[in-house]
């Protein structure tokens, strides 16, 4: 007797029910350096006062590298004030092993370790010491070369972006010939330049270049971001709000001025 199964049925029928596809997703970082329960929780109020569209079924990567407590500090406690606050924490990044451990029993996923920050000069040095160590750096002829310098490419859209669509430039900039509406995102490893008028959201340098900018002829946007730091609409409705404008960080602030 043939004791070969039979093809069964798939319980579900046969054609797939789902697929794994990647995406990418900005998330925004909270960057943790200290931790006092209720001093944290006081910083997040306020937080979410000065900015309550925000606060609102955001998700979030709880980011512990900058931590310089003794103690590892209590990340389900961490999480559960975030979530308070309409912050939904989905992640954690820490080189430390107990820290990750915690975070895995609160079921948040681990980011991998962020990249070392570039060493600079030190400008405040007028004794010149740092243009001598500048220049041994530097090395004493140019070899020739005969290849034309790479470009860094640029993605051109010329048409609208619409409500609920992504648009993004990988590895340089982002050019939008037309209008992004409202509840689009778009994003760039470089620069953004819009021609139209920039709603929705716009994040450019979303792999860390702090020298990317924002261009657009109509600055109506819900957010922008460069390399991480961003603003709000409730940050710009004033003096800038639907006008032509350049977007760029300083330090740790976005600097929005007139497009001249």
């Amino acid at each position: 007797m043939d004791s070969k199964p039979q093809n069964a049925e798939l319980p579900f029928g046969s054609a797939p029910q789902f697929r794994l596809k990647a995406g990418l997703f900005p998330l925004t970082q909270l960057d943790i350096s200290d931790y006092e329960h209720s001093c944290f929780e006081q910083q997040l109020r306020a937080k979410a006062a000065e900015a309550p569209a925000f606060f609102q079924h955001t998700p979030v990567v709880l980011n512990l590298e900058p931590y310089q407590g003794t103690l590892a500090p209590p990340v389900q406690e961490m999480a559960a004030l975030c979530r308070e606050h309409g912050l939904i924490p989905v992640a954690l990044r820490s080189p430390d092993d107990a820290i990750q451990e915690q975070a895995r029993a609160c079921g948040l996923a681990i980011m991998p370790a962020g990249r070392p920050a570039r060493e600079t000069a030190d400008t405040s040095d007028t004794s010149g010491a740092s243009e001598t160590a500048a220049a041994k750096a530097e090395p004493e002829t140019a070899a020739p070369t005969s290849e034309a310098p790479t470009a860094r490419p640029s993605k051109v859209i010329d048409t609208p972006i619409r409500s609920g669509q992504q648009v993004y430039a990988a590895g340089g900039d982002l050019i939008v010939l037309s209008s992004v509406s409202a509840g689009a995102e778009v994003l760039a490893d470089g620069n953004i330049h819009v021609y139209g008028a920039l709603r929705g959201r716009a994040l450019a340098g979303v792999r860390g270049d702090t020298s990317a900018r924002i261009f657009c002829q109509s600055l109506e946007a819900e957010l922008v971001s460069i390399a991480g730091t961003f603003k709000l609409d409730e940050d710009f409705r004033g003096q800038h709000w639907k006008s032509a404008a350049k977007i760029r960080l300083d330090e740790q602030t976005l600097e929005i001025q007139p497009l001249s």
